[in-house]
């Protein structure tokens, strides 16, 4: 059986964007698709998709369908369906859905928990892991355009890098 490679009218329609030059802080809830390009905090709760686009930076929990990192993402995922990292992206963050595809390249740091197909993911409410920072030299070595904004370094040489271009 042939695979249907036609866009669905979710895939087609973006409800809601958060563009370029934007900075949104709060708590989303939506249906539908949800693509950030601009700068997010907080959280974004929707049964649809969110892309999280290459010049995206969201420092934000996320419960959706399915996501799609090619930017920058600290915090946590808990999708339904599938998680999809782009070759772009950087994430700092856990991970917890049924499925997960990294593209070649990709930098991921945090805790993966992919419970395979046909399960669900949890739901927000878990207990999160201390865990060391990602060294700031990778970071600068991946994606030197989120490097140059600066970091907080500490005494080991490893750097906490600011996803919202804040510095904390």
């Amino acid at each position: 059986m042939a695979a249907d490679n036609r866009l669905s009218a979710e895939d087609a329609y973006i409800n809601s964007i958060v563009g370029e030059g934007t900075h949104f802080r709060g708590h989303l809830e939506l249906s539908g698709l949800l693509r950030v390009d601009g700068d997010f905090s907080g959280s974004i709760k929707t049964s649809g998709k969110v892309i999280i686009g290459r010049n995206g930076r969201a420092d934000c929990t996320i419960e959706a369908g399915t996501v799609v990192v090619g930017g920058v993402l600290r915090g946590s995922i808990y999708a339904a369906e599938t998680v999809i990292v782009l070759s772009s992206a950087l994430v700092l963050a856990d991970i917890h859905a049924p499925r997960l595809v990294a593209e070649e390249g990709v930098l991921l740091h945090g805790v993966m928990e992919i419970s395979g197909v046909g399960e669900r993911a949890p739901t927000q409410g878990r207990v999160r892991k201390k865990r060391p920072f990602l060294l700031f030299s990778e970071v600068q070595r991946r994606r030197p355009d989120i490097a140059s904004q600066g970091g907080r370094s500490s005494a080991d040489g490893q750097t906490e890098t600011p996803v919202s271009g804040r510095q904390g």
